[in-house]
């Protein structure tokens, strides 16, 4: 290792480590198991032995050659981790309390192995109530309802929402937190009776089957013609027209995933008409500091809600790191309510 890394470290810090690497765009059995360095924190950045790592859509589409990292950002994928800081670099105790041995979660680069480097000020303490694999389950998902949904779009108390992938992890995440802060009507899709009633759970108002109900009508039936006030969108394609018939005047649709691609016909009277606004965003592409301010909110008012037990991350399946594979086989399934994280099996609590 280098200076960068906090000498009283170095000696028990592995030069190597085990991660999951991406042999060619393709399905789930692309995914590899690689050895790789262990790598050296800047002089912003900690190091943290990773004890486990969420999954999410993002690490599907780079797994398929649609969405690769920036430039100089290592090519593992995986963008969020639960673990313990292993090491500092040179600059991190002028920026930040946190010390080797602290428990935390980050929004990170590199997720599917042992090790990780985050920048300081993308590190979060773990949340009162959860567990290391619970937490790991929480930064790229509810930073990007947060990000999106309530900082961007403007959602508030009082207000209507549909949500589609009711049963995904950001549809999990969007619906607690939309119910605890106060919406008036939930709407979600989803793909099966038991994902219905999971999502009922949660909070959803009414949860329509889109496999045998038609989600433009089951919430104009419920909100007497009028439609909502926002959509969360993961999944475009055909859905954003019938997002347009859906919304109520001066809506707002919100895209953050495209699960089903291109939009082969679009007609944009109603967005005109409606007086929609229809906004895009991901959160790879914002800076450390832009995510740093997200990150802030997140402590400052949603931590709280963990630790009162108001709202908890749905988990729904766990995997060993070499089984990263099996997780994406799981994820294309579909049938999962909330999240699947990997485990570092070697990580010692």
């Amino acid at each position: 290792m280098t200076q960068n890394v906090n000498e009283s470290m170095n000696q028990h810090i592995n030069q190597t480590m085990q991660a999951i690497e991406i042999s060619h765009p393709g399905g789930p059995e692309v995914l590899q198991r690689t050895t790789r360095e262990v790598p050296v924190p800047k002089a912003d950045e900690v190091l943290i032995e990773i004890a486990a790592a969420g999954i999410n859509g993002p690490d599907v589409m780079q797994r398929k050659g649609l969405y690769n990292p920036p430039a100089g950002v290592t090519d593992i994928p995986g963008l969020e981790i639960a673990g313990r800081i292993v090491a500092l670099g040179s600059k991190v105790g002028q920026i930040s309390s946190y010390q080797v041995g602290d428990l935390v979660c980050a929004l990170i680069a590199g997720g599917y192995a042992e090790y990780a480097v985050a920048p300081v000020r993308n590190v979060m303490p773990v949340p009162t109530g959860l567990s290391l694999i619970e937490a790991a389950s929480v930064p790229e998902t509810f930073m990007t309802v947060w990000a999106h949904l309530f900082m961007r779009a403007g959602f508030s108390a009082g207000k209507s929402i549909l949500i589609h992938g009711g049963t995904s992890g950001i549809g999990t995440t969007a619906t607690m937190l939309c119910r605890v802060l106060g919406a008036t009507q939930i709407f979600t899709t989803v793909g099966s009776a038991t994902q219905q009633q999971a999502s009922l759970e949660l909070g959803a108002n009414v949860a329509i089957n889109y496999r045998t109900e038609d989600f433009v009508e089951q919430v104009r039936q419920h909100t007497e013609g009028h439609g909502v006030d926002f959509v969360l969108d993961i999944i475009a394609g055909d859905y954003v027209p019938r997002n347009y018939q859906v919304a109520a005047v001066n809506g707002t649709i919100v895209q953050i995933g495209v699960a089903q691609g291109k939009v082969k016909e679009l007609d944009l009277f109603p967005m005109l008409a409606k007086r929609l606004t229809h906004l895009g965003a991901t959160l790879r592409s914002q800076t450390v500091e832009q995510k740093a301010e997200i990150l802030r909110q997140l402590q400052e008012r949603v931590w709280p809600l963990f630790a009162a037990g108001q709202i908890k991350p749905q988990l729904f399946k766990t995997y060993a790191l070499h089984d990263a594979h099996l997780a994406h086989a799981q994820l294309a399934e579909g049938g999962h309510i909330g999240k699947l994280v990997l485990i570092n099996e070697n990580f010692k609590a």
